[in-house]
């Protein structure tokens, strides 16, 4: 019989006794194993839902006094239900032990998961925008909603509504209904989708105001309002509004009030197939994320010597004047490269009425070279411009070919035809190309094209 979730009852309990009912091993490396530890009654909760596992500690008290802490590094659910608990010490079965749960990493995941619920109540009350998935990471979290696109000011005014919730204080109760009475819930449309499973459904529901909602704040645990009156159709009363802000099927673990989610950080949206992305922080996340970008901006404001309130002024200038130094660097290679240009053709004279000039920098980068190229060729009449770049060590090296106008040359051409040969890559139009060839084979490439260009009549003028 699979183990009694303890944290249906309570997400807050945080130490339980129980008993082994099954061990097995589930992998070995190295002589290491890693043991499944089945419980009769465990807090722990298995991956599921979008939400993580907990962790912790399972502790087996000998007679005698001695203690054997079992690290729990992961939970998981079986097809049957079963919780297994990954340890690396084997407990055996019919052990007493006493679990203890991490309760910073479950806090954690309680407020993010509770935030979660309440953003996405908002996010469909707002726009209509309904939650299609929901992801738990270990530094932020995410909302898939069904809309196109959400503007930055509705996303303030949603993050604004969900910090005065919080606020608030709201009870958030779950309660277990069975599964005719969640058909109502869903039809009526209080709830807006259900789980694929039989028996009993359990909700997670946050009230419509401080006081009290008609299901989480005014029965008493696991009570359904009007349920002795006149069953399911009574939750709400006959013909009387849902009164609460969200009634969710859920199995995860959950805060008891809004107030225990603490503050609600909205981080961006990003576009995701047919679906927006919405990355938020809750709780202490949002307070860690908080403090790291004020330390950020602390940070910033000493490198530019300017108070935080400054820094996009400042941002501002620098970019205004790493624009204008990065065309002024341009110029100065243009104005470099004509000046070579005019260099190499002095040094390569005309042989039969055709010039080439061809050149291997080991300390040009592709850019400048096909610069370069182009300038060469532009410098003089019946010139043809062979340039490598050797710059980038352990990588290829980067040809380029430029053809004078009145050669006729197809420039591109000719680079196809010698790096088919050596597999090397190429692209380019008739009067400039370039490609990549592998550093081992960059003098054949060079040889080749040079035998193709010498071996070919030059056009008269």
């Amino acid at each position: 019989m699979p183990a009694e979730r303890l944290y249906y009852a309570d997400s807050g309990l945080t130490q339980f006794t129980a008993t082994v009912t099954d061990i097995r091993e589930r992998s070995r490396t190295g002589g290491a194993s890693l043991w499944q530890v089945a419980l009769d009654r465990s807090a722990f909760y298995p991956t599921s839902g979008g939400q993580p596992h907990d962790t912790g500690t399972l502790i087996a008290t000998a007679p005698s006094g001695a203690r054997l802490e079992a690290p729990v590094v992961d939970a998981e659910e079986d097809e049957h239900g079963e919780i297994w608990h990954l340890t690396p010490k084997p407990l055996l079965a019919g052990t007493q032990i006493e679990g203890r749960i991490d309760w910073g990493r479950r806090l954690d995941h309680m407020q993010q998961h509770s935030g979660q619920h309440l953003l996405s109540a908002l996010f469909y009350q707002e726009l209509g925008a309904l939650t299609v998935s929901f992801h738990l990471g270990d530094a932020i979290s995410t909302i898939d909603l069904n809309t196109e696109s959400i503007e930055q000011a509705q996303l303030v005014n949603i993050e604004q509504r969900a910090n005065a919730i919080v606020a608030e204080g709201r009870p958030i109760a779950q309660r277990t209904v069975p599964s005719a009475d969640a058909e109502i819930l869903l039809q009526s449309g209080t709830l807006r989708k259900l789980p694929v499973r039989a028996g009993d459904i359990r909700l997670v529901v946050i009230a419509g105001n401080p006081a009290a909602g008609a299901i989480a704040g005014k029965t008493a645990a696991g009570a359904i309002p009007g349920q002795d009156a006149g069953g399911a159709g009574a939750i709400y009363g006959e013909g009387a509004p849902n009164p609460d802000l969200d009634v969710n099927a859920c199995g995860g673990t959950h805060v008891a009030s809004t107030s225990q989610i603490g503050a609600v950080l909205l981080r961006g949206t990003e576009r995701i197939r047919q679906s927006v992305r919405v990355s938020f922080l809750c709780g202490n996340r949002a307070i860690a994320a908080a403090r790291a970008d004020d330390a950020l901006l602390s940070q910033l404001g000493r490198e530019f010597s300017v108070g935080r309130a400054d820094l996009p002024a400042a941002l501002a200038r620098i970019k205004g004047e790493t624009k204008a130094s990065a065309k002024e660097r341009q110029t100065l290679r243009e104005d470099l490269a004509n000046y070579h240009a005019a260099r190499l053709i002095v040094e390569d004279p005309l042989q039969n009425d055709l010039r080439i000039v061809r050149r291997i920098f080991p300390d040009r980068d592709a850019e400048y070279i096909k610069l370069l190229a182009s300038r060469v060729a532009r410098a003089a009449p019946h010139t043809i411009a062979l340039l490598a770049s050797t710059q980038q060590q352990q990588a290829p090296a980067s040809v380029v070919v430029a053809c004078s106008q009145e050669l006729g040359r197809d420039a591109g051409q000719m680079l196809r035809t010698a790096l088919a040969a050596f597999t090397g890559r190429d692209g380019g139009s008739a009067t400039l190309a370039q490609g990549l060839v592998p550093t081992d084979q960059l003098d054949p490439t060079l040889d080749a094209l040079e035998a193709q260009l010498r071996n070919r009549p030059v056009p008269a003028g």
